[in-house]
C-alpha cells in the first residue's frame, strides 16, 4: 500500500512487527544527484588537463628559444595544439569513447600534421618542436620532459602484436626524421640523433646515430639542456679514420720492407 503527496512517495514496511512508514527516493532527486557526480568527475578530468598543458607550455617556454610568452606558446605552437587535443582524446579513449577520441586526434592532425594515437601514453612536459610529420603510435610511451624534433616517428615493423610501439624514458631527446620502430625501451636522459634509425634498444645516459642506429657514448652525464645535434660522433666515420690510419701504418711497414729487400739486391 502506498500514499503519495505532491513532493514524496511513501510506502508502508514491517520491521521486527511492526509497520513503519518510509518515503521513497524521488527519480528526480537520483537524477540530479547523478548530473553532480558527473558534474564533478568532469571538472576533475578538466583540471588535470588543463595542469597539463600548462606542463607543456612551460617545457616549451623553457626548451625553445623562439617562444617569447606563454600566450605565443598556447596559440601559435602547433605542437602544442596537437598535444591539447591527445590530452583530450586520450581522456575519451579511456573512458570507451574510442570513435570520438579517433576523430579529434584525425582533426588534430589535419590541422597541425601531428598525428599521436589516442591510446598512446604520453608524460607531463613533452615538447614537440616544429611538429610536421611527426607520427606516435597506438601503443607508444613517452616519460617526463622528453624533446621530440620534426619528422619522427615512434613506430611498429608490422610483425609485433600487443605492445608494437617504442617506450622513451624522461628527459630523451630524438632528432629531427630520426625513426624508432618496434616495441623496446630508451632509457632515460637519452639522446637519437637526426635521421638515425633505432631498431634496438637502447640504455639509459647515452648517445645513438646512424643507421640502423648505434650506441657512441654511454653511461654520460645527464642531456645538457642545449640539446646539441651536430657535433655528435659518427660511427661510420671514425671506422673509415681507423681504416685509413691502419692503412697508412701498413703502407709505412711495407715501404720499410721494400726498402730493405731493395739494399739487399744491390749489395
Amino acid at each position: 500500500m502506498s500514499q503519495a503527496t505532491s513532493k514524496k512517495t511513501y510506502y508502508y514496511d514491517w520491521v521486527d512487527g511492526v509497520r513503519v512508514v518510509r518515503a521513497k527516493e524521488e527519480p528526480k532527486k537520483k537524477k540530479t544527484d547523478a548530473l553532480k557526480k558527473r558534474a564533478i568527475a568532469t571538472k576533475k578530468v578538466a583540471t588535470e588537463i588543463a595542469d597539463e598543458i600548462k606542463a607543456d607550455v612551460k617545457a616549451t617556454r623553457e626548451r625553445d628559444p623562439a617562444a617569447k610568452s606563454d600566450a605565443e606558446v598556447l596559440l601559435l605552437y602547433s605542437g602544442v595544439h596537437a598535444l591539447a587535443a591527445y590530452r583530450v582524446a586520450h581522456r575519451l579513449h579511456k573512458n570507451g569513447h574510442a570513435f570520438a577520441a579517433r576523430a579529434i586526434s584525425q582533426a588534430a592532425r589535419f590541422v597541425t600534421g601531428i598525428e599521436i594515437h589516442p591510446a598512446a601514453t604520453i608524460g607531463r612536459g613533452l615538447l614537440i618542436d616544429h611538429g610536421m610529420g611527426v607520427v606516435i603510435g597506438e601503443t607508444a610511451e613517452i616519460g617526463d620532459n622528453c624533446t621530440i624534433y620534426q619528422g619522427v616517428t615512434l613506430g611498429g615493423t608490422g610483425k609485433d602484436v600487443g605492445k608494437r610501439h617504442p617506450t622513451l624514458g624522461n628527459n630523451v631527446m630524438v632528432g629531427a626524421g630520426a625513426k624508432v620502430l618496434g616495441p623496446f625501451t630508451i632509457g632515460d636522459n637519452t639522446k637519437i640523433a637526426a635521421n638515425a634509425v633505432v631498431l634496438d634498444e637502447i640504455p639509459e645516459n647515452c648517445t645513438a646515430v646512424g643507421i640502423p642506429a648505434k650506441v657512441v657514448k654511454r653511461e654520460g652525464v645527464r642531456v645538457d639542456d642545449d640539446l646539441d645535434q651536430i657535433h655528435i660522433p659518427d660511427p661510420v666515420a671514425a671506422q673509415i679514420r681507423r681504416l685509413e690510419e691502419k692503412l697508412a701504418s701498413l703502407e709505412k711497414e711495407l715501404n720499410a720492407v721494400k726498402g730493405k729487400t731493395e739494399r739487399k739486391e744491390k749489395r
